[in-house]
């Protein structure tokens, strides 16, 4: 079982940046894909961005050129570096925890808000 706990979210205004982190415990292995997904009110859970144990990432095309997702696999712990937020970044983001032919595991979640 794997446990993730998030840290980060608060409100910003738009044009600010913000830092999510997420820890993840239990039985981790080496081999894993990390990632950063969002659900706005009203919307479904989109992903945000991803990475692999390797470094490989993937990001949604509304956030390439201001996130950053990065991960220090030493800590089991993966970093999304958040700027030039705008309202529409608004949502409760998820941290996920996946290894290939098994189910995500995702963290409590926690709320970015983008207002002035």
């Amino acid at each position: 079982q794997v446990q993730l706990v998030e840290s980060g979210g608060g409100l910003v205004q738009p044009g600010g940046s913000l830092k999510l982190s997420c820890a993840a415990s239990g039985s981790i292995f080496s081999i894993n894909t990390m990632g950063w997904y969002r659900q706005a009110p009203g919307k479904q859970r989109e992903l945000v961005a991803i990475i692999s144990s390797g470094g490989s990432t993937n990001y949604a095309d509304s956030v390439k050129g201001r996130f950053t997702i990065s991960r220090d696999n030493a800590k089991n712990t993966v970093y999304l570096q958040m700027n030039s937020l705008q309202p529409a970044d608004t949502a409760v983001y998820y941290c996920s925890y996946n290894i290939w032919g098994s189910r995500n595991y995702w963290g409590q979640g926690t709320q970015v808000t983008v207002s002035s």
